[in-house]
């Protein structure tokens, strides 16, 4: 009879339950979490892939936190919240963290539904400190003295929406606290005079020996000692001649720090001074490494941002044999578009690797701008530069466009400046979820005047599109899927050709049906063309490249051959290329076609495989071939 195997020892993490348990802990075995902590984040995410050096770079800090505020009567508000995965373990949701970002599991951001303890859902950048003031002025309104704690990295601190909210804020002047969370990088490596003012810090012993230094050398005259005096008389001005806090002072914030954001006890006891005192708003700037205790992500932390399943010895992404992706296939195309026309420049809002322009930037450093988290100001660069006889590229996610509308409006459209927006990640993203899918965007751009909006059925067509658009003399937009593209043969860059304006492609001719598939959904709408006619049903197929403006003659020609259309997009079906669609049956009078709109559904989609995300929202080829055969019947 074989003996029973002894039970494995549990660590520190699987142990605790809530982060009440953890405020009895000491040092040692704080750090002992941390660690068990920085196992568990690493060993998860090399499944599930995730944002993996922003968390990593937090946990520390995020012990520290949970050890000193009454959370979650203290809110923690994380800014952008891909570096909440500590927070998540340390919350009561170790069980569940093996589904980090995996479909029906966990979120890789604060969710609210979660947990108590995820106090804002978040998922764009600089926000947080806005969201902490009101959390601020609510609880003061009810008369409650717990606090909000607003957790920034100095990447979006480069955004203007942080700088509204320390000003309004230090106006305000309630106890306010937030951490600035210094690593020098948002996704890409942090760009700007805020994050340089930022980056020349003196901690240690530079610090101590610049001081040292300065005393003795202005100790040597009267106009020296004079000085010092001065110095002497306030701590607060001292700090502020050695260290960034002159900036967050002039927005009457008090400054602490920097203090090293790795180092427990110091962490605890700034944290316990800061709550204790009540002295109006208080930023603590802490000083932290992304991808703290994992060498690869430490020494590549771009690449750890953001990453799919991976190797933990070798730190290699598993590998992918599949067709080239839309992002790379714009890189390239726009960099070899720009060897042989030297108007053209592109700008990037902290995303360079991220939009593929990488390589246009090495080849290009004068012609390339990135603008840190700024999308407003990307897009009113680009307008400024186009002024100027430019043709700027702004490659940005679709989810970061929503946040620069009036930007493309004002600036852009209204003085019909020929500015191209390259719209990556448009549809459904996966894991991410509802905040970075890109499912509104043909809906929040058709309606403005004197933009042309395009969308490739391949990685070969956006080729053409690309060309089209730099030698077009207005606006224009084109948007694309994350992820790879149909696998068809690309062009050379002297083969381009210019698309002409708001003309639409018959792919196949029918009698029965019409399928208007726009983008990524082509190649299933052909699919379904295919499935149908082995049905008996002809089903004609018309690739309209143009969201804006329409082929109204081609789609209104085979509308009426039909007498039956359906509209496929990956974007959400209210104001979505399928209302554009019925808007101009209406405005020709047509009114005897039967119509069907697929697209997402006016909620918003949670995270999961594309794949699956498609066919949920009725989007993929058996969906079609359901839609056409019911239409039919």
């Amino acid at each position: 009879m074989s003996r029973p195997q002894p039970e494995t020892p549990k660590t520190l993490l699987e142990q605790i339950k809530s982060p009440v348990e953890i405020r009895d802990f000491s040092i040692e075995a704080l750090e002992e979490l941390a660690q068990d902590i920085r196992n568990t984040i690493v060993q998860t995410v090399s499944k599930t892939g995730g944002h993996l050096a922003p968390s990593l770079g937090v946990v520390e800090l995020t012990i520290a936190l949970h050890y000193i505020f009454d959370t979650p009567n203290d809110k923690i508000i994380w800014d952008v919240g891909h570096q909440s995965y500590a927070h998540k373990l340390l919350t009561g949701r170790q069980e569940q963290f093996s589904t980090l970002r995996q479909y029906k599991g966990m979120s890789g951001f604060p969710k609210r539904k979660e947990s108590e303890y995820d106090a804002f859902e978040t998922g764009h950048s600089s926000t947080s400190i806005s969201v902490a003031t009101g959390i601020t002025i609510g609880k003061l309104l009810k008369h409650d003295s717990h606090r909000a704690i607003a957790v920034i990295g100095d990447g979006s601190m480069t955004a203007g929406m942080a700088f509204e909210a320390l000003n309004h804020a230090g106006h305000l002047d309630k106890d306010l606290i937030v951490i600035l969370n210094d690593n020098e990088m948002s996704i890409s490596p942090n760009v700007g005079a805020i994050s340089s003012f930022l980056s020349r810090k003196l901690t240690g012993k530079t610090m101590s020996r610049v001081k040292n230094h300065l005393v003795e050398k202005l100790g040597i005259s009267d106009v020296g000692e004079n000085i010092l005096n001065i110095l002497r008389k306030s701590e607060e001005s001292f700090k502020s001649f050695f260290t960034p806090g002159m900036l967050f002072e002039a927005f009457k914030f008090n400054y602490i720090g920097p203090i090293d954001g790795h180092n427990i006890p110091a962490l605890l006891e700034s944290l316990e001074i800061v709550r204790d005192t009540s002295q109006g708003p208080m930023l603590i700037h802490v000083l932290t490494t992304k991808g703290k205790g994992y060498e690869p992500a430490e020494r590549n932390p771009d690449i750890f941002h953001g990453i799919g399943p991976f190797d933990i010895v070798s730190g290699k992404p598993h590998s992918s044999n599949g067709p080239v992706s839309y992002t790379k296939v714009f890189g390239d195309t726009i960099t070899k578009l720009a060897r042989k026309d030297e108007r053209i420049v592109a700008i990037s809002a902290a995303m360079v690797s991220g939009t593929g322009l990488s390589g246009f930037a090495e080849e290009f450093p004068d012609r390339f701008f990135d603008v840190g988290i700024a999308e407003q100001h990307a897009l009113t660069f680009a307008a400024g530069l186009a002024s100027e006889g430019l043709r700027p590229v702004v490659a940005i996610y679709s989810t970061f466009y929503q946040r620069a509308l009036d930007q493309i409006i004002h600036d852009i459209c209204i003085p019909k400046l020929p500015v191209t927006l390259i719209i990556d990640r448009a549809g459904v993203v996966g894991a991410d979820g509802p905040t970075h899918h890109g499912t509104f965007d043909i809906s929040f751009l058709s309606f403005i005047p004197n933009l042309v909006i395009m969308a490739p059925k391949d990685e070969a067509e956006l080729q053409h599109m690309l060309y089209t658009s730099m030698n077009y003399d207005g606006p224009s937009a084109i948007r694309y899927p994350r992820g790879p593209g149909e696998d068809r043969p690309l062009s050379d860059i002297d083969d381009l050709q210019l698309l002409p304006i708001g003309k639409g492609e018959l792919l196949i001719e029918g009698d029965d049906i019409l399928l208007l598939p726009v983008g990524n959904r082509v190649y299933p709408a052909l699919a379904a063309a295919s499935e149908l006619k082995e049905m008996g049903i002809s089903a004609a197929v018309i690739n309209p490249r143009f969201i804006k403006p329409l082929d109204g003659d081609l789609i209104v020609k085979w509308a009426n051959h039909t007498k039956k259309l359906i509209t496929i997009e990956d974007n959400s079906k209210l104001g979505g290329f399928g209302s554009s669609i019925l808007e101009l049956l209406s405005s020709r009078g047509i009114c005897h076609v039967q119509t069907q709109l697929l697209g997402h559904p006016d909620k918003f989609i949670e995270h999961g495989p594309q794949k699956t995300l498609w066919k949920n929202s009725r989007i993929d080829t058996p969906a079609i071939v359901q839609t056409a055969k019911a239409l039919l019947q």
